[in-house]
């Protein structure tokens, strides 16, 4: 984890896909980027030694990786291992300079409430991606529990510092849209706080943190009442351990062989080792509502969550509704899950997309726009994107697509080329290694034409 340029400022380099052969072979997708940031940061928070395997080792784990160095941790990579050496709970130190954390939006939230209960100053800035994504959904339990925020773009935004308080107030707080990483902000932030914090989650979004906060050796509780509503509450100041971590397949990153290979005709892919959290497979259960032909094949447990190998292939898909509830279980994956109902026989109607407006992109406009620059029948409502497929993906492409620094929106789109009539051009491709620095080339050894 040295320092390194933001791939999002890199040149922008044109991409173009475009229909081939079949897709065939197996694929091993990079680690979880989710379960990477949490291994790092709780790695680097609890006493001794934490061994990672698998670590996503894209640009925005790396900036992780440098915060939790820059306040004491040691990180070091050695063969093929992560070892990493934390300061324990309670004793992170200031840092010399300002957090830089790139495109990071998961890792600078997290470290945002790791760092907030503690008297000092941070100073975090990132991209210009990162520096227009709103950060007060986070902020705003931390001000309840003492943190100030001194210095702060309009609207809450990056560059911000925030100052601890000498002893931070533990809160009971009820999470106000679903969002894995406001419920992560604020229990990290309870690991430095006296007394028992709460989260209170109406809707359940992916579990890892109160997995791996067990995994360390916090003191949670996670009870769920009548209603379905979680009650989460962590003892403060505990003492957190080091243990071994192995990092399961993204499902997020899957997702992109996952639709190739359904809409590539003749296509026959295996993807290993896939994290299978019931919080984080939406994305199947809709394509399989669909009629994809996905086979789950020895599933099985790796440090407490449970994995799986795909077995995907090519299948006739029909539209589907994709009821809100489910948007939580696959928030990242609905720009992939637009390019796949661009080619199945009838309407997809997708509800409950409000959450997309900000992350890296708009990501409901920049996923409408591209659809619309490459002839799919599709429209935009304020949280709600229709989509009207063309089977065998007649008339579709020949567009550009601008992906506004997003490295989803460009994988997307490029997995919509090997299967269009017309090949598929995104503005950029540099920004895909912020999450899958592997994909231009796993791609290419499915037999997938991208140039």
């Amino acid at each position: 984890m040295s320092r390194h340029s933001t791939a999002s400022q890199a040149t922008p380099s044109q991409a173009t896909a475009r229909r081939a052969g079949p897709l065939s072979g197996t694929a091993r997708v990079p680690g979880d980027k989710s379960i990477s940031h949490r291994s790092i940061l709780l790695g680097g928070l609890a006493a001794g030694e934490t061994r990672v395997t698998g670590l996503l080792e894209g640009e925005d784990v790396m900036r992780t990786g440098d915060a939790m160095r820059a306040m004491g941790a040691r990180v070091d990579k050695i063969g093929d291992e992560w070892i990493v050496r934390g300061v324990g709970n309670g004793c992170l130190l200031e840092a010399a300079e300002p957090l830089d954390f790139g495109n990071a939006g998961t890792g600078s939230r997290l470290t945002m409430g790791l760092v907030g209960t503690y008297h000092m100053k941070t100073t975090f800035t990132g991209d210009a991606s990162l520096s227009r994504r709103p950060m007060g959904r986070v902020l705003d339990p931390l001000r309840l529990m003492g943190v100030q925020v001194l210095d702060a773009a309009p609207g809450d935004r990056m560059p911000l510092t925030l100052e601890g308080p000498r002893i931070a107030a533990p809160i009971s707080y009820r999470v106000p849209m679903a969002s894995a990483q406001v419920k992560s902000a604020v229990l990290l932030a309870g690991l430095n706080t006296p007394g028992v914090t709460t989260v209170i989650e109406p809707v359940m979004t992916r579990d890892h943190t109160e997995l791996m906060l067990k995994g360390f050796g916090a003191e949670i509780e996670v009870e769920t009442d009548a209603e379905g509503v979680r009650h989460i509450r962590l003892q403060g100041q505990g003492t957190l351990s080091g243990r071994t971590i192995q990092v399961p397949g993204d499902p997020s990153s899957a997702a992109f062989p996952l639709v190739a290979a359904l809409i590539v005709p003749g296509s026959d892919v295996t993807i290993e080792n896939v994290l299978m959290n019931r919080t984080r497979t939406g994305l199947i259960d809709t394509l399989l509502e669909m009629g994809a032909s996905i086979e789950l094949l020895d599933r099985r447990d790796a440090g407490g969550e449970e994995v799986a190998d795909l077995r995907v292939r090519s299948s006739e898909l029909k539209g589907v509704t994709v009821p809100p509830e489910r948007a939580p279980f696959m928030i990242d994956e609905y720009p992939v899950l637009a390019v796949a109902a661009c080619f199945a026989e009838g309407e997809t109607r997708m509800d409950g997309l409000e959450e997309l407006r900000v992350k890296e992109s708009d990501r409901l406009a920049a996923a409408a726009r591209g659809l619309e620059a490459n002839g799919a029948d599709c429209e935009e409502g304020k949280d709600t994107l229709v989509v009207r497929g063309r089977p065998g993906g007649k008339g579709l492409g020949g567009g550009m697509v601008e992906t506004y620094l997003d490295h989803r929106i460009a994988m997307s789109f490029l997995v919509m080329g090997l299967a269009a009539e017309k090949p598929v051009t995104i503005d950029d491709s540099a920004m895909i290694a912020t999450s899958f620095p592997e994909f231009l080339d796993m791609m290419a050894g499915l037999g997938a034409e991208i140039d």
